[in-house]
């Protein structure tokens, strides 16, 4: 097998001349599972993280380096958008949003997953739309999406393991077990069955624990 490399949800994502900022997403087309895009997230505050084709990233250890400067990550296409629009229902208690989600695709082809802010309680408040932005026929891997077995869920998405030529994807990544005994395990891409409310698995729970640790996978390749 070629040589791979691991795309780890959180990680630093850095711009040819400074930081472009944060891995928040992985886009995968779950035919021939392959990495099409990174979903990352400037650092700047309220600025709108971009869709970065996946042909950009290169492989980095303190920080996954992208083949771009800044202003030209800038004028990629925003991956995310948010519009306030009046409404009847708003969270006056505690002041946090709370979301609902739901499919929705626009024009040009893009999937769009559409979350809109309600509220707990009565009120006035506007609602806040945010629509989140992937090419249609596309799955966005989040940190912590639940990753579920034959028989029950076994840990959350932490990030892939993907071959530099090709980009296909040949493992997910994920933390298995408790707090006091959590290790991070690759799961092999033959055993997806499918990418719905998460990932979910062909194999039971206790065929996920005797899978060796991450790096035993790696090192195997």
């Amino acid at each position: 097998m070629g040589e791979s490399t691991e795309f780890i949800l959180g990680s630093r994502v850095a711009c040819s001349d400074g930081p472009g900022g944060e891995l928040t997403r992985l886009v995968v087309d779950p035919g021939p599972r392959t990495l099409t895009h990174l979903v990352v997230k400037p650092p700047q505050r309220g600025a709108a993280a971009r869709l970065v084709p996946v042909r950009l990233a290169g492989a980095g250890t303190a920080a996954i380096p992208l083949r771009c400067t800044t202003a030209q990550f800038g004028g990629l296409r925003e991956a995310e958008n948010a519009q306030v629009v009046p409404g009847a229902l708003g969270d006056r208690d505690n002041g946090r949003d709370h979301q609902l989600s739901a499919p929705y695709y626009g024009p040009g082809g893009m999937g769009l997953a559409m979350a809109i802010g309600t509220g707990l309680g009565a009120g006035t408040a506007p609602l806040r739309i945010t629509t989140d932005r992937i090419p249609a026929g596309t799955v966005a891997l989040r940190r912590g999406d639940q990753v579920h077995a034959a028989n029950g869920p076994v840990g959350k998405v932490q990030g892939l393991i993907v071959l530099n030529r090709g980009r296909r994807v040949t493992h997910i990544l994920l933390d298995e077990g408790h707090l006091w005994g959590r290790r991070r395990v690759a799961i092999p891409i033959s055993a997806v069955a499918d990418f719905s409310d998460g990932v979910r698995l062909s194999l039971a729970q206790d065929e996920v624990r005797d899978l060796p640790p991450a790096g035993a996978a790696r090192g195997a390749e």
